[in-house]
């Protein structure tokens, strides 16, 4: 598609469709991502010239349930959202991938006959690096192209901007080079494998699949390497309800050490019975071993194997109280999430900044008060959101409540700009916007 033609779609009826099942219904919000949209195809045409482009799109997640389980071959729900990450793209034959993305200020090139190794690029740079080892690795074809890049998927906080990033290169090497026949598993394996290796971030693999498959969904990472799905259709909105990110002002861009030291410390205690994961560990096993397992591992490692163990049952709860149509025992669930993430898995603040700095601690304490003041505790819940230690939490509210919510929390956290974010289930994944197919 031209770069002509492509601006010119944008006032398609098919598109027009297409944006309010991305990013919500209502002309104000169809001329916002237009504008968005146009202006990235300009970028592009100012930096690459006049050539025929694809556009892509690549949503974050929100994690509803299974907090830090996915690492250890458990349960998780989790849904896109309709924050994402956009890219414009044109395929090249000088193997080089050329990335100049707008959000993050960002201009580079790689070689992918010589791309540097492990250790040698930071950012998004080394992402990419591990991609393409990982596409090697599977044997897939790899090439070069032209990207511009644009996100609106807040980074550091939670809410999977660098998995939303890796789904959409995978996504763009899948459909120019493999004819799109690489399967949502195997591109969330290499976004994982980049993380794992080039990041040394111990992730599991919920947030590519999220990001990749799309829709609310129920992931089940007993096979790591043949995830089960189960979509669920469940509308919050026909609860009355909204589902909020709250922006805490925390960054946990360099916490890598602290998220890598939850899966580690739960499969020590799962190497004590002679298992890879905690998948394969019952409470009463712990319980037996008490112990030996407390001066073996340490006690904070066995308080996160409770908290796992615990939360992989929590998740079917959640699931059959949303199959049932109860939602305040989903609610419910959703609180005792939060208040094991807080106590037993011990990821709502940095261990070492405990004393000074609980940007996290500080607003689920006060959307607590909030909830029990308004008399809610069957009609709301909060919880730490993703991988914690500072960025988001998860708000679920009544409607009418999120007005006075919202300026509740935007009084006590004056530091932070416009804190709450309303977020809206976005029913596709990683997605061909031009053109279409």
């Amino acid at each position: 598609m031209t770069i002509n033609a492509a601006i010119n779609t944008l006032d398609a009826l098919e598109t027009k469709k297409l944006f309010a099942e991305l990013y919500g219904s209502g002309t104000s919000i169809f001329m916002e991502q237009k504008k968005r949209y146009s202006d990235l195809i300009g970028q592009f045409r100012k930096r690459f010239g006049d050539r025929e482009i694809y556009v892509f799109s690549s949503p974050g997640r929100s994690e509803i349930g299974g907090n830090h389980t996915d690492h250890n071959h458990g349960k998780v729900l989790t849904a896109s959202i309709q924050l994402d990450c956009i890219g414009v793209i044109s395929p090249n034959d000088n193997n080089t991938i050329h990335i100049c993305d707008r959000t993050y200020n960002e201009d580079y090139s790689i070689d992918i006959a010589a791309p540097p190794p492990c250790g040698y690029e930071k950012g998004s740079s080394a992402l990419i690096c591990g991609m393409l080892e990982g596409f090697k690795k599977e044997e897939y074809t790899t090439g070069g192209f032209y990207g511009c890049f644009s996100s609106q998927v807040i980074p550091a906080s939670g809410v999977s901007s660098s998995a939303a990033f890796e789904m959409l290169i995978c996504h763009i090497i899948n459909q120019l080079y493999n004819e799109g026949n690489i399967p949502i598993e195997k591109m969330a394996r290499i976004g994982q494998y980049a993380e794992n290796v080039y990041w040394k971030k111990a992730s599991g693999l919920l947030d590519q699949m999220a990001c990749a498959f799309g829709g609310f969904i129920a992931i089940d990472f007993e096979n790591p390497a043949a995830p089960v799905v189960e979509r669920i259709p469940f509308d919050f909105a026909a609860q009355d309800c909204s589902l909020l990110l709250v922006n805490t002002g925390g960054n946990h861009a360099e916490l890598s050490r602290e998220y890598s030291a939850i899966p580690e410390e739960m499969k020590q205690v799962a190497y004590f019975f002679g298992k890879y994961a905690l998948r394969d560990v019952s409470i009463e096993d712990v319980v037996k071993n008490l112990s030996v397992l407390r001066a073996q591992c340490g006690d904070r490692a066995v308080m996160r194997a409770f908290h796992f163990i615990e939360e992989n049952i929590r998740v079917d709860q959640e699931l059959a109280a949303l199959k049932a149509n109860d939602f305040s025992a989903f609610l419910r669930h959703i609180t005792a999430s939060g208040n094991s993430s807080w106590k037993w898995l011990q990821n709502v603040y940095v261990p070492s900044d405990c004393v000074q700095n609980q940007s996290v601690s500080v607003t689920l304490a006060l959307t607590e008060i909030f909830i029990s003041r308004h008399n809610l505790p069957n009609k709301a819940a909060c919880r730490i959101h993703g991988g914690g230690f500072a960025g988001v939490i998860q708000v679920f509210l009544p409607n009418a409540m999120v007005k006075p919510y919202t300026q509740w929390v935007q009084q006590a956290l004056q530091s932070v700009v416009n804190p709450v974010f309303s977020m809206s289930i976005r029913p596709y994944g990683v997605q061909n916007i031009m053109p279409l197919r």
